[in-house]
């Protein structure tokens, strides 16, 4: 029997047959749930509302695992902290004022579990996802990034995901025009069979272009505009699909699609001016993108966070499958569309601008007097909900929260002090080399390279720099900076230490570039909320995270929970990835990377102790992981960006994996330059190199500026020890052999095209 000829479950129905069993289980629905909608209802569901709840209500959609715990991060922002805040947590993505009108919009959010399964359309998707966050603020989108975690470098199954995910990601988003400016690549065996594919885009606006998601005003129109809907990406309620058909979708036969969506990046990329062109017309009363749950979420949402109900027609909807069900049509997750919530002068105009853009648009519906979202299909009423049950009163979990003492007490007492360290200056040197060339120290480039990360010359520093810095207004150079973080070796020794370190290296590494760091987003990955360890680390990394950013003064704006990132009953480490946003008054001032000039002094800024608990040297070299993290020091964070703010310095480079070791290699190596360092006689020379103590920087300043930087620094309360000078061919450090700089390239720059391919 086909599809078509199926009879359709109406409301109606739904009310006379209360006994007919329903696949809620199979949806992911528990049987309290399910008992939840039938009690909300009063009666049992239609199959499309089925697929409404069962999607709104999953973990990615609901929150309902995470809500409790979440709740924290608004008890701790303080009204100061708010006050260049317009729009937090709840929208689609935070905006920040950043002065001369400007504002800005970033956020960043996983794709983690349909890149594994389709490593290049999961990652391309992602990035299409994110970037429709920011277009539904009102912004243009200026930039992204993607913090990356893949299994052992040398793994089979990481040669299948990472460059499938490295070409969609460079796929997408360079046809959609906007430069790649950061992001991380980490190897750790945790995440062989789940890795992380996080994505972050940033977006400019004017304050008054700001637009959020709500369906206001009785009798405006809903518009659904973009892509035409089809059968990719139902995902959850493929069980509700038909079984697979032979033939193509466009015609009378279809076939089942993957779970995973398909992107078009050229269709993104003029939906994305179609867009704009509708914000500077004034022809958007609201807007919302379709991602996750498609039209049940776009709706539901925008009705939910409205002033009325609204009224849709299912058969308006543009397919592009046939014999599509309702459960389909509202579960799809076709991308490149957007849903408008416009006035009824304005339609006409509206559906111009698409026309005029070759944006398929068509109205579906209206915003109706009451509190009802009701979808008609075939002149049959298919769902007839209160729109705030499905969209925002989903579950709500208070998970089992415990600590399980005995793993975690036997971890932290097996610290890095019982490993054998290299000694000898010849077993330094070698050390450092084994370092450069280790998968999660070395170069970037083979990734990197794949990304245009100067498209629309705006940006003005991408990787290998510590931030992306782009400029957002072209008449005073006023710009933003932008850095992602997260060490998930810390988090699972610490995880209320690990986020703040997280926070920590991010809020540095903006500041690194001469940036005043402003705000927050988060993307918070983790095992299965089921695990009470799990659920331990992951309440223990948000209120590690929003006491650090209350200590800090800077906002969390938005983000993103990841739960059942695990293999079976392995969970992978704890990866809260923390991004933080920064502001340049003029980026042509910015900090530049590494030793840019000959000559110049080299400082080390900070305090140096034997921290290697979680470090890069004890997973390279021994893999090991136990002890404790680095000491968290927000305090000294805080000193040390004001004070490179107003340093006279010519070059900067954070301290983080790896130490001060990795931290002079790359300085030499992005700078293109050698030096001569002596290291701190307080120190082992082995601590002095790979330590990863917090709050540190390595900076370049000039001979005639060295003096007063050391007395500003002290002033400021920054320990500041000079190393030596930039200059030469090879970096010399005390008494090793010199490491002459085509040495280093090699170990550095090898290791990833040896791996994946030149």
């Amino acid at each position: 029997m086909t599809p078509a000829a199926t009879a359709i479950d109406t409301v109606a129905h739904a009310a006379i047959t209360s006994d007919q069993a329903q696949p809620y289980r199979e949806l992911g629905l528990k049987d309290d749930e399910y008992a939840r909608i039938r009690e909300i209802l009063g009666r049992r569901p239609t199959d499309a509302e089925l697929a409404m709840y069962s999607v709104m209500w999953s973990e990615h959609c609901s929150y309902k695992s995470s809500k409790v715990h979440l709740r924290y991060f608004g008890e701790t922002t303080t009204d100061e902290m708010r006050r260049h805040m317009l729009a937090g947590i709840g929208e689609n993505a935070g905006v920040v004022e950043i002065g001369d009108g400007w504002a800005v919009t970033f956020k960043v959010e996983s794709h983690n579990h349909p890149s594994y399964v389709e490593p290049y359309q999961g990652a391309a998707t992602g990035v299409g996802g994110i970037v429709r966050d920011i277009m539904a603020m009102g912004a243009r989108p200026v930039a992204v990034a993607d913090p990356l975690r893949f299994g052992p470098a040398d793994a089979p199954d990481t040669a299948r995901v990472l460059p499938g995910v490295v070409a969609g990601i460079g796929g997408y988003g360079n046809s959609l025009g906007l430069p790649n400016v950061g992001g991380e690549v980490v190897f750790d065996p945790s995440y062989l069979g789940n890795p992380l594919v996080n994505a972050l885009c940033v977006g400019a606006l004017r304050t008054e272009d700001l637009h959020l998601a709500f369906a206001s005003g009785a009798g405006n129109k809903i518009v659904l505009f973009g892509a035409r809907t089809g059968l990719d990406g139902i995902g959850g309620v493929s069980v509700l699909a038909s079984e697979t058909f032979d033939g193509d979708e466009s015609g009378t036969g279809r076939k089942k699609l993957p779970s995973v969506q398909v992107g078009d990046p050229f269709t993104e990329k003029v939906l994305i001016e179609c867009c704009l062109e509708l914000f500077h017309a004034g022809l958007v009363v609201g807007i919302q993108d379709l991602g996750g749950a498609g039209l049940s979420c776009a709706t539901s949402e925008l009705a939910s966070a409205g002033d009325g109900g609204m009224h849709v027609n299912l058969d308006a909807v543009p397919l592009r499958a046939a014999n599509m069900s309702p459960a389909e049509i509202l579960s799809s997750e076709s991308q490149e569309r957007m849903c408008a919530v416009v006035t009824p002068e304005n339609v006409e105009r509206f559906l111009a601008v698409c026309r005029r853009w070759d944006v398929l648009a068509t109205v579906i519906g209206e915003v109706t007097e009451g509190d009802r979202l009701v979808i008609d299909w075939h002149g049959e009423t298919v769902v007839d909900v209160p729109p705030r049950t499905v969209a925002h009163d989903g579950p709500v979990y208070r998970r089992p929260v415990q600590r399980d003492d005995a793993a975690q007490d036997a971890l932290q007492a097996d610290g890095p002090q019982r490993l054998p360290r290299p000694e000898t200056p010849s077993e330094l040197r070698a050390e450092i080399l084994r370092m450069a060339a280790s998968p999660n120290l070395c170069s970037r480039a083979w990734v990197t390279d794949q990304y245009d990360r100067y498209v629309r010359g705006n940006t003005a520093s991408a990787q290998p720099a510590d931030a992306g810095v782009v400029r957002v207004d072209e008449q005073t150079g006023r710009g933003i900076a932008v850095a992602t973080d997260c060490n998930g070796r810390f988090t699972a020794l610490d995880p209320y230490a690990g986020a703040q370190l997280a926070l920590g290296e991010a809020y540095r590494n903006v500041a690194t570039s001469g940036a005043r760091p402003v705000a927050v987003t988060n993307c918070l990955n983790f095992g299965s909320p089921e695990d009470p360890h799990v659920m331990w680390q992951f309440a223990q990394a948000v209120r590690g995270l929003a006491d650090g950013c209350a200590a800090l003064g800077i906002p969390v704006t938005g983000g993103n929970v990841s739960f059942y990132n695990q293999t079976g009953d392995r969970p992978i480490l704890p990866t809260p990835v923390v991004g933080v946003l920064g502001v340049l008054d003029d980026v042509a001032r910015r900090i530049p990377p590494g030793f840019p000039r000959d000559g110049d002094a080299v400082l080390l800024l900070g305090a140096t102790a034997d921290e290697l608990g979680g470090s890069e040297w004890a997973h390279v070299v021994h893999c090991h992981l136990g002890g404790r993290p680095p000491a968290v020091d927000l305090a000294a964070e805080q000193r040390l960006a004001a004070f490179v703010a107003q340093a006279p310095v010519t070059g900067a480079h954070d301290l983080s994996d790896g130490g001060l070791a990795q931290a002079l290699v790359e300085a030499c190596l992005v700078g293109g330059r050698g030096a001569r360092v002596a290291l701190p006689e307080a120190l082992e020379p082995f601590v002095a190199l790979f330590a990863e103590s917090t709050a540190r920087l390595l900076v370049t300043v000039a001979p005639a500026d060295v003096d007063a930087v050391r007395a500003a620094a002290a002033r400021q309360g920054v320990p500041a020890t000079v190393l030596g000078t930039t200059g030469g061919s090879a970096l010399e450090i005390g008494s090793l052999a010199p490491l002459p700089l085509d040495e280093l390239r090699a170990a550095w720059e090898g290791t990833l095209p040896a791996l994946f391919g030149a």
